[in-house]
């Protein structure tokens, strides 16, 4: 049960990934050490609120949190990691049907700085010239091949994107998880779930818990949360919402295991390399308690 204390804030996006794991721990459906109330809003958004410290709980891209490890502790449950879940480069398809070639020095729209995915556009491709938009304002830009008066190359897509691209008459020149994945032989880390270090370490374990409660508890009432997911999906089609919740949410997101924490890892060390992040000495994960 509960208790009287005051509400924790939990943001999360409006994917149905996130809406489909947090659905039971944002309805009091599950056991929490302090009730839980939800802050809905995109990744981009949520990433910047964590440098400023704004949530004591929230979502982020593992690229952002590696900016904010003093500040915030990821949880081992709750995150997005896995096979055939990265983001993707699409383009329009060029008059004679020839290959794009390589990206450098050309124009790549990308959902935002903090993103695991614009890690890896810059890991492949250093010299890219990015310019930095809301996720769904992506395709719509490429497809015309401007945006704001710039001639745009290519395009940086992520979330249901990955399932709807072929409907703007786009194609994908790379995939950058398939790309991460014969590289490192490690599943991709997407997203991550934090919490302040400054929680107690109960405290911290405890949320751990209740937010893997909350996802096997929509595995076990996979019904009921789907019109908390619809409300918040927009105008997603039904069958894009489930592909999207079968990619994203999997055995690591109740617990990333070791396998999950070499990749988190490894994204690190990439990122640190590349300049994108601070090197640190502080555990990069809730620790089990006994």
């Amino acid at each position: 049960m509960t208790t009287a204390s005051a509400p924790l804030d939990l943001g999360y996006s409006f994917c149905p990934n996130d809406t489909f794991i947090f659905y039971a721990l944002a309805h009091g459906k599950v056991a929490a050490p302090v009730p839980v109330r939800e802050v809905l809003e995109d990744v981009q958004t949520l990433n910047e609120w964590a440098r400023a410290g704004k949530l004591p709980m929230t979502k982020i891209s593992y690229r952002a949190y590696f900016s904010v490890m003093d500040e915030y502790v990821a949880l081992r449950s709750g995150g997005a990691l896995g096979r055939g879940v990265g983001p993707l480069i699409v383009a329009r398809p060029t008059a004679d049907g020839s290959e794009q070639g390589d990206l450098n020095g050309k124009t790549v729209l990308s959902p935002g700085a903090l993103t695991t995915a614009e890690l890896l556009l810059r890991i492949v491709y250093p010299d890219v010239n990015v310019i930095r938009v809301r996720y769904d304002e992506v395709m719509p830009a490429v497809q015309r091949g401007e945006y704001a008066g710039e001639p745009v190359h290519a395009g940086l897509i992520i979330h249901e994107s990955r399932f709807t691209y072929p409907q703007h008459g786009l194609i994908k020149l790379m995939d950058l998880g398939e790309w991460w994945e014969t590289e490192t032989g490690l599943p991709l880390p997407l997203g991550a779930i934090l919490v302040r270090r400054g929680l107690d370490p109960a405290t911290q374990w405890a949320l751990n818990q209740a937010v893997r409660a909350s996802l096997d508890y929509a595995y076990a009432h996979p019904d009921e949360p789907r019109a908390y997911i619809r409300r918040h999906a927009l105008e997603m089609d039904e069958a894009v919402m489930q592909a999207h919740i079968d990619l994203y949410v999997n055995a690591m997101s109740l617990d990333l295991g070791d396998e999950g924490e070499r990749a988190v890892r490894e994204l690190h060390r990439r990122a640190v390399a590349a300049g994108a992040a601070p090197d640190t000495g502080l555990p990069l994960f809730v620790a089990a308690l006994p």
